[in-house]
């Protein structure tokens, strides 16, 4: 069901108190953008109808993507982490827009629409991009439209095809309901395993540590 305009402004006004600050641009480059090799087992990366489907590198969700050619090469991201928060990404390597710089975009699906809503600046891959969260609805209303347009103020961002969003958002459910079933000393294992020294107590291994934290 896709959401009216009563219902989207209402969504916008709720997805605006929800904090950014937790999807902080590093952040979000380092938990999306790389599958979780951990995971690969449980869920593995896959391709729906044209999307790629994966475990987040954090373990504590999934993410779908899909990259267009026009404008120099523009990707669109859909994160859904288990406690069923969501954030939206579209990055683009020709964009000047800064990490952490915050700004007012609208987004309009093919019903309904946010307004003004709230985005902050990333950097991934060679790419610069906004990422932006939304109300729990919102996958449902992505996997049920045909098209995304993005705009600032009187500006167009984007303007992307969402062919085949409703098959990838039930696959990206699916990776999710995998992740949530994981007991959590599993994901706790995940994040942990890669940040032990081979020997914690050598001289370089607290160096090493400090290099991670930064």
């Amino acid at each position: 069901m896709v959401m009216s305009q009563d219902d989207a402004a209402s969504g916008a006004s709720h997805a605006r108190t929800v904090p950014l600050a937790r999807c902080a641009a590093g952040a979000i480059a380092a938990a999306l953008f790389v599958a979780a090799p951990v995971a690969a087992a449980d869920y593995a990366t896959r391709t729906v109808e044209g999307w790629t489907v994966a475990v987040s590198k954090d373990g504590k969700g999934c993410f779908l993507t899909r990259d267009y050619d026009r404008n120099g090469g523009t990707t669109l991201l859909l994160g859904l982490d288990v406690d069923g928060s969501n954030h939206l990404s579209v990055l683009n390597p020709n964009w000047s827009i800064k990490p952490k710089e915050q700004l007012k975009l609208t987004y309009r699906l093919t019903r309904g629409g946010y307004s003004d809503h709230f985005a902050v600046g990333i950097k991934s891959e060679g790419k610069q991009g906004f990422v932006s969260t939304f109300e729990p609805k919102f996958p449902a209303y992505f996997a049920a439209s045909k098209a995304l347009h993005v705009t600032r103020g009187d500006v167009p961002v984007a303007r992307l095809e969402l062919q085949g969003s409703g098959a990838a958002v039930a696959a990206l459910r699916e990776c999710v309901s995998v992740q949530k079933a994981k007991p959590a000393s599993a994901v706790e294992e995940a994040e942990q395993g890669d940040s032990i020294p081979k020997d914690p107590f050598a001289p370089s291994a607290e160096r090493k540590r400090k290099k991670q934290r930064k």
